[in-house]
């Protein structure tokens, strides 16, 4: 037999995905959304640098927030993702209550930040300027709808792994 024939049949070779198939789609959608993400926080980190150059009273950061605080928001989302990847690795190996800890710990991590990101975002907002000024054009604000939405997407996949039900 060939090489290439052995290959065909050897179990470590996965066969190829056809490119558009009802199959493939979440994965699209994924890398549609992932595209996304990246343009957005490149327009974001684009924009704060053009405002920080062009202002001449940008206020000092370390005089705002300190760095402990980013530190350990930074910390939950990296634990987070951890979390969730053994959550999901839980899951693959049929370990039910394993994946149910971590998916709440997911969950758990998911709201400290969520709360520690409204705290810093609205200190932020009282010390520089008016809340409701600030909050209405401030894209922190807007992205903390996004942290939400996330949170509600996890713990609706911890409802679907308590309850058992697979839709």
């Amino acid at each position: 037999m060939s090489d290439a024939a052995t290959a065909l049949h050897h179990p470590a070779v996965e066969p190829a995905e056809s490119p558009l198939t009802p199959e493939s789609w979440g994965k699209l959608g994924m890398w549609i959304f992932l595209a996304g993400d990246a343009v957005g926080f490149g327009v974001l980190l684009a924009s704060y640098g053009a405002m920080r150059v062009g202002s001449v009273d940008w206020p000092n950061p370390a005089h705002v927030l300190g760095i402990q605080l980013t530190a350990l928001m930074t910390f939950l989302l990296i634990c987070s993702s951890v979390t969730m990847v053994k959550a999901l690795e839980a899951l693959q190996a049929s370990n039910l209550p394993r994946a149910k800890m971590f998916l709440l710990l997911t969950a758990a991590g998911g709201a400290i930040f969520v709360g520690l990101a409204i705290v810093t975002d609205s200190l932020y907002a009282l010390l520089t300027s008016s809340l409701a000024n600030r909050l209405k054009g401030s894209q922190r604000f807007h992205t903390g709808g996004r942290y939400f939405a996330g949170l509600v997407y996890v713990g609706l996949g911890i409802t679907t792994a308590l309850t058992g039900t697979k839709k």
